[in-house]
């Protein structure tokens, strides 16, 4: 599509170790609209954050990355995998045009500098060398993340910030240079309920503002349901099941998709008891040709499933899926 922001194709990362190659991320491929939440949904280990890590190339240089990223600046298509790792051109991407909000606030700030001095940072490197500029917009990026008194906050240092407030700075510095895409590596993980509320509304509004592509990575499916337009649900590497976010709470078709739905407990659902998938996710190396999910899966067909693994196929409009089972004939309920 046209207003494609960036457009992921068959992203493949291996880590060479003493026991073999590991493979987190296999051959996966989506892309982020203008004006567009895509959610990426899965458990811990899946490859989530290592795949919004390898966009913004910032991935150790031990994880072979091959595929291809390509980003929209101004018109342009740039695949940043073709860029050299730390080199000027990936330096003058990230943090302009796409720029990324990590999962821990306490740790993504330097305790030795002060949140203004960390954020004007950013201004500096890609708007304006003048200090006395670069503050006044510093200033102005807090206050519109909703932090009070921001010239007496500009000069504080992080101990001295809640962890709803580091959270606020972090956006902050993600926003401050307007980019194209934000990328949001579970940014609410940490916080109470009541703040996690105001985080959510407050990158909506920014987002509506700046027409911003937002790549939510969560394995909080109530977020997801405020948060997002599209979902991708991604298991053992692979995306297994892509479609916009009604349709994957009202038919999810994905036997995994299912089993993390009905892992869900449900407002008005008295004392049912929650589903739960079995086994554990296997170790990302040395796999087998068949589906990944195969020893997990409830409605397993030993004639269909044993075979190579499923790609994704289109079985609705927008609507896709990584499974050989008739989506038609699948229960609608996990039992």
């Amino acid at each position: 599509m046209e207003n494609n922001v960036v457009l992921v194709e068959d992203l493949n990362i291996k880590i060479k170790m003493d026991e073999g190659t590991l493979t987190p991320v296999r051959g996966v491929s989506f892309e982020v609209h203008e004006n567009e939440t895509l959610g990426l949904v899965g458990e811990s280990g899946c490859g989530k954050s290592l795949t919004s890590k390898a966009i913004m190339g910032i991935n150790s240089k031990k994880c072979i990355t091959t595929g291809k990223i390509n980003f929209n600046i101004n018109g342009k298509t740039v695949n940043l995998l073709d860029l050299k790792f730390g080199g000027p051109e990936i330096r003058s991407i990230r943090g302009k045009s796409v720029s990324m909000i990590f999962q821990e606030p306490m740790s993504s700030f330097s305790p030795l500098f002060t949140i203004g001095h960390q954020i004007a940072e950013n201004v500096r490197l890609h708007i304006t060398k003048d200090k006395k500029q670069a503050k006044e917009i510093t200033i102005e990026a807090m206050k519109r993340v909703g932090i009070a008194n921001p010239e007496k906050r500009f000069n504080q240092y992080p101990h001295e910030f809640s962890g709803g407030m580091l959270q606020r700075a972090l956006i902050a510095m993600a926003l401050v240079c307007n980019p194209k895409m934000l990328i949001a590596d579970e940014p609410t993980t940490a916080l109470d309920v009541t703040i996690q509320a105001q985080i959510l509304e407050l990158m909506k509004q920014l987002q509506k503002e700046y027409k911003m592509a937002i790549l939510y990575i969560t394995h909080d499916l109530g977020t997801v349901a405020k948060m997002c337009d599209r979902v991708a649900v991604m298991y053992l590497g692979r995306i297994v099941e892509v479609a916009p976010v009604y349709d994957i709470f009202k038919n999810p078709l994905h036997p995994y998709t299912k089993g993390l739905l009905g892992s869900v407990h449900k407002i008005g659902g008295g004392h049912e008891r929650l589903f739960s998938i079995e086994g554990t996710v296997p170790l990302a190396m040395n796999l087998s040709n068949r589906c990944g999910f195969y020893e997990r899966c409830t409605y397993r067909d030993e004639n269909k499933c044993a075979g190579v693994e499923p790609c994704l196929r289109e079985v609705e409009k927008g609507h896709f899926v990584a499974c050989y089972l008739d989506p038609a004939a699948a229960p609608d309920k996990m039992e």
